[in-house]
């Protein structure tokens, strides 16, 4: 049975653990807000720039937009966002199993986030650029990242550009996904965007074919200035869904890790108690034995 100072350091020091814990736990909490707050923010612009592209590519009048057309090349470039801090439960490790179930030996990776960055290039995987953004992520650090993966894609070396991040669900629940990003498929260029878990109103993209729109010059040039800030737009929504995920992920983690020192104390605080208590009994009855022996 361990001593009472023992136990007392080892309370002493879950405690001091549960501190650092809960303030994790409130800082991961706070920046979980922002994050949600961004990507809310950004959906009123993200619903019409839909509508907008869906009426454009209904009014092309030359022959299929460059960045809508599958590339001559054989190899394929995948965009994977994580984090660049760890103590967020099974959130890269579930990313990077969904990665690693679908990378070929033909693709090349370029990296979000430190994490997956050493995991991946440990494991052998082509590694071709990284990339480092703030949190929080403002879009000036998004587009350049968008639009180095649309030159990319328009060398005609890779045949399709895909993205893998976490997509923010709920508090609870965060899933691995891989999207296609490039060539723009007109299906999902008109789909509805599910933003399940982050508060109502939480679809766009549904195209409204009772309104009439006038472009200028025409619908091909607008098409292509629109493209490219589409593109980079996905990406920057791509990073802050993988944001939310970590820090809600993060806060879960702290949360429980919190509840597990807080139930190791009132263990040890138990044990020490039933020790100094056996402590206490051990010295009377040696006080009692040695006064009737005295007798």
């Amino acid at each position: 049975m361990a001593n009472l100072r023992d136990i007392r350091r080892r309370i002493k020091s879950v405690k001091n653990t549960s501190q650092i814990t809960k303030a994790m736990q409130l800082v991961a909490a706070a920046k979980m807000k922002k994050a949600q707050d961004q990507a809310l923010a950004g959906r009123d612009y993200a619903d019409r720039l839909n509508r907008v592209l869906v009426d454009l590519k209904e009014n092309l009048t030359e022959e299929e937009h460059v960045l809508l057309k599958k590339q001559a090349g054989k190899k394929e470039l995948l965009l994977v966002v994580s984090t660049d801090k760890g103590l967020c439960g099974g959130l890269n490790t579930n990313l990077l199993k969904k990665v690693r179930a679908e990378v070929g030996e033909d693709t090349e990776i370029v990296t979000v986030g430190r994490k997956l960055r050493m995991a991946l290039g440990k494991l052998g995987h082509n590694i071709v650029s990284d990339w480092e953004v703030a949190d929080p992520t403002p879009f000036a650090d998004a587009k350049p990242l968008g639009t180095y993966l649309t030159e990319q894609f328009l060398r005609g070396e890779y045949s399709s550009v895909k993205v893998a991040f976490t997509n923010f669900e709920t508090t609870l629940t965060q899933t691995p996904w891989i999207q296609q990003l490039l060539p723009v498929e007109d299906s999902k260029l008109a789909e509805k965007r599910s933003y399940e878990g982050m508060g109502e109103g939480a679809e766009v993209g549904e195209t409204d074919h009772t309104r009439d729109y006038i472009f200028e010059p025409s619908p091909d040039g607008v098409l292509d200035r629109l493209l490219p800030l589409y593109l980079n737009y996905q990406v920057y929504q791509m990073i802050l869904e993988g944001r939310a995920s970590e820090h809600s992920a993060r806060m879960v983690a702290m949360k429980a890790a919190t509840d597990n020192a807080e139930q190791m104390i009132k263990d040890l605080t138990l044990e020490y108690n039933k020790v100094r208590q056996a402590a206490i009994t051990s010295e009377l009855l040696e006080i009692t034995t040695a006064m009737k022996a005295m007798e």
